[in-house]
């Protein structure tokens, strides 16, 4: 019998150990394995969206192969806390004074030990007069913003297969704008007053990617030719854009 890719894990957090449901693609039906992982008091999970099996086998798993992975050690409930749950990060404004005008302050498994294994993480969005949150993507969750004081101008780009169109709107005081998992997407304050936004994420640490700032501002750089090939500009241009200092709101 041939199995044409690799298992998808879908992990369940039990208090006694790791249970794994390997779901394989390529059979006649949609088939599913349940395994359990003893590890003890503590235990790990991992958002599986994250995983990529590609060329792994399914006895491999070491947290160090994998630098995207959302695993985090679940804390011996005894343990836990009422702060595990709780932040007070998002009651002061972000400093906006960079050259993009935002700052996006997040709350995560890293600020909320209690949202490990929830899916779930929350930011606030900061906007200086005429700033932006630059065009970017999260590579491993869908966010939903709501905008809390002023008006914003937002968008997203569909992938190339629905020729990358744009969705934008105008969002005022209390609208809501969905950006699906993975496009990119941006906000930018039109008005002359400090704006504000919250948006919700579907992990427990999305990522954020930023489009501008990874292209030009990588380390090491990348190879100038590819990237003036890539845009059509000349290689000057990419050369000087590679120069500057690229501001990371997040």
């Amino acid at each position: 019998m041939m199995i044409s890719k690799l298992p998808r894990v879908v992990p369940t957090c039990t208090r006694t150990g790791l249970v794994y449901g390997l779901s394989w693609t390529g059979l006649a039906a949609p088939t599913t394995i349940w395994l359990r992982a003893k590890v003890s008091n503590l235990m790990a999970i991992c958002d599986a969206r994250q995983w990529s099996m590609t060329g792994q086998t399914v006895k491999s798993w070491d947290r160090n192969r994998y630098a995207v992975c959302e695993w985090e050690v679940c804390k011996d409930l005894k343990l836990v806390k009422a702060e595990d749950f709780f932040t007070y990060e998002l009651n002061n404004p972000g400093n906006t004074s960079n050259q993009i005008g935002s700052k996006v302050t997040t709350v995560n498994v890293e600020q909320i030990p209690g949202l490990n294994t929830l899916g779930v993480s929350l930011v606030r969005i900061d906007y200086a007069p005429y700033g932006q949150n630059p065009p970017h993507t999260h590579s491993r969750g869908t966010g939903i913003l709501v905008v809390v004081e002023g008006t914003l101008y937002v968008g997203f780009v569909m992938s190339n297969q629905d020729g990358n169109r744009l969705f934008t709107k105008f969002l005022n005081k209390g609208d809501v704008f969905v950006f699906p998992i993975g496009l990119i997407h941006f906000q930018f304050n039109p008005g002359h007053y400090p704006e504000v936004a919250f948006a919700g994420l579907g992990s427990q640490n999305p990522g954020v990617i930023p489009i501008a700032m990874s292209i030009f501002g990588s380390s090491p750089a990348i190879n100038p030719e590819i990237l003036a090939k890539a845009f059509q500009l000349d290689q000057k241009v990419v050369e000087q854009l590679q120069k500057k200092f690229w501001v990371d709101p997040n």
